[in-house]
């Protein structure tokens, strides 16, 4: 049982990683011209942070709330 302010996090957390990492990646992108080793940095840890968001999401609907 959770209660609903920990809920509210977890919504928040999950949409911070996941359009937090799409932006890192599309920086790592456009990036890549300029430097390889920076390009490729960023776009794998925007990938990273984005697969994050969406277990958060898994975890947070597997969770019911507290009646």
């Amino acid at each position: 049982m959770t209660e609903e302010r920990t809920l509210a996090r977890l919504d928040v957390l999950a949409w911070v990683l996941i359009y937090g990492g799409l932006f890192t990646l599309v920086l790592g992108i456009a990036s890549h011209g300029r430097t390889a080793v920076g390009g490729w940095s960023l776009s794998v840890l925007g990938a990273v942070a984005t697969v994050a968001g969406i277990v958060v999401i898994v975890v947070r609907a597997r969770l019911s709330r507290k009646p």
